[in-house]
């Protein structure tokens, strides 16, 4: 049996709330498990040189943990550079981000997804991205609101899950401790229609079968279904159309 008495192929609890900082275009606090993670979207009138003239949107991600967010062995800040891992992170989360939304439909503008881990224990990159997902929306609300585009741009829900095998047993949604002893650590991003965005496999002490890895899969596109289903929840509370 799984920490709290968790089933095999069961999620941690999630909640997501909406409007947690004020003062920027989109936010939420995401609670996931004992994870927590606050995404805010901010927007600026302008995109990278490569789409210069283009009439082309951009979306782009930042990750960090913050100190004190993964126990009392503080995390330093990141300030000039970001290290590795952050780094991987934040291409997952901009690239899948990138897939939900119609990009030409946000006019020569950047919005920029802050995902900052202020309590980590374990999937932080995977609570990032969904709640990255709900700020983005919420941003496009605002785009709309404040009349910088006639209408609300196409979008795709999404979401994103930790997917573990261990000793041939395949795990829903890790915590920390289960992704420490991990034989293999799955993320999965995917739409509402079960079609796949992202697929990244890790094994960390023996080699994945193929028949593992696909009903892997095949579950984290079913967790992220039941993922959607909360986000829908959140945003249809919070006046988007879908």
């Amino acid at each position: 049996m799984r920490a709290h008495n968790r089933l095999e192929q069961q999620l941690r609890p999630i909640t997501f709330i909406p409007g947690y900082i004020h003062n920027v275009p989109g936010s939420v606090l995401c609670e996931h498990g004992n994870t927590r993670v606050v995404a805010t979207a901010t927007i600026e009138e302008k995109t990278p040189h490569f789409l210069k003239k283009s009439g082309q949107g951009w979306i782009t991600a930042e990750y960090a943990m913050l100190p004190g967010s993964s126990g009392n062995q503080r995390v330093a800040r990141e300030r000039a550079k970001t290290n590795n891992r952050s780094s991987e992170i934040q291409r997952f989360i901009s690239r899948s981000l990138r897939m939900a939304v119609n990009l030409k439909q946000l006019g020569a503008r950047t919005i920029t997804l802050d995902t900052d881990v202020i309590q980590a224990d374990g999937s932080t990159r995977c609570a990032s991205l969904n709640a990255g997902f709900i700020a983005l929306i919420l941003s496009l609300k605002y785009l709309v609101y404040e009349q910088l585009i006639p209408d609300f741009p196409a979008f795709q829900f999404m979401a994103a899950v930790s997917i573990g095998v261990k000793d041939q047993e395949i795990l829903a949604d890790l915590d920390y401790d289960e992704d420490s002893q991990a034989d293999s650590d799955i993320n999965i991003v995917s739409l509402a229609d079960e079609s796949l965005i992202e697929v990244q496999s890790f094994c960390e002490r023996r080699p994945l079968a193929m028949d593992i890895f696909q009903q892997a899969v095949a579950l984290g596109i079913e967790k992220n279904l039941e993922i959607i289903a909360l986000q829908k929840k959140v945003l249809a509370a919070a006046g988007i159309p879908f």
